[in-house]
């Protein structure tokens, strides 16, 4: 059986082009943790602060769930 973490990236202003360093380094860190990339989906992601939402990514992970 596997476990499933779905990650949202996305820049800070509409209009950004996407930061490739720093999505490394979410994958990186992931990847630390045991985590394995399964998929990434471009789409709208809705911020914290107000009601709009900005192109990003959903990062799927998986990994063999444990115990």
């Amino acid at each position: 059986m596997y476990e499933y973490k779905v990650v949202t990236f996305r820049e800070a202003l509409i209009g950004d082009a996407l930061d490739s360093d720093k999505l490394e380094k979410v994958l990186n860190k992931h990847a630390e943790d045991g985590w394995a990339l399964k998929d990434i989906t471009s789409g709208e992601v809705k911020g914290r602060i107000g009601p709009g939402a900005v192109d990003g990514l959903l990062i799927t992970f998986e990994r063999p769930r444990q115990g």
